[in-house]
């Protein structure tokens, strides 16, 4: 059965380690990750998604964050991401990611676990790898197969 999901913010950053900034749309290479993005490469992890459901509930724990805050490089709104397996493919438009990596992390001295006591991307946030390249951006839909 295949389910959609809304693309909330499409989130670049030019340096690792630092939030994303919203971007409003971004060209996905396949093979590589999205074009102008420190962690896009010839690795696992080319791309980070996280749902937006996941950074309204840290907001409810006190946190001021938005999309990109999480380095996410895709905000989703309608997919619970972590329960999808290893392997599943999600299409936004022409672009077809394939899921290699559920949660991380968090790397030493996360501002938000600082802050809040609690980070959802090293449970929640998933990673994958670009298999088709194309353009993505804001209030896309995407969907997946489950």
């Amino acid at each position: 059965m295949v389910k959609e999901f809304a693309v909330v913010s499409v989130n670049i950053s030019a340096e690792k380690g630092e939030m994303k900034k919203p971007a409003g749309r971004a060209i996905l290479i396949a093979g590589h990750g999205m074009e102008g993005d420190a962690h896009a490469g010839d690795w696992h992890r080319q791309v980070s998604l996280l749902a937006m459901e996941d950074i309204e509930y840290m907001r409810g724990r006190g946190a001021e964050v938005s999309p990109g805050d999480f380095a996410e490089n895709i905000t989703t709104r309608g997919v619970d991401l972590p329960s999808l397996p290893i392997g599943a493919r999600l299409r936004i438009g022409e672009v077809v990611l394939e899921v290699t990596q559920i949660g991380k992390e968090c790397h030493h001295g996360c501002a938000i676990l600082q802050q809040v006591g609690e980070c959802v991307m090293p449970a929640r946030g998933i990673f994958a790898k670009v298999i088709t390249g194309g353009t993505i951006e804001d209030e896309s839909t995407g969907s997946y197969d489950i």
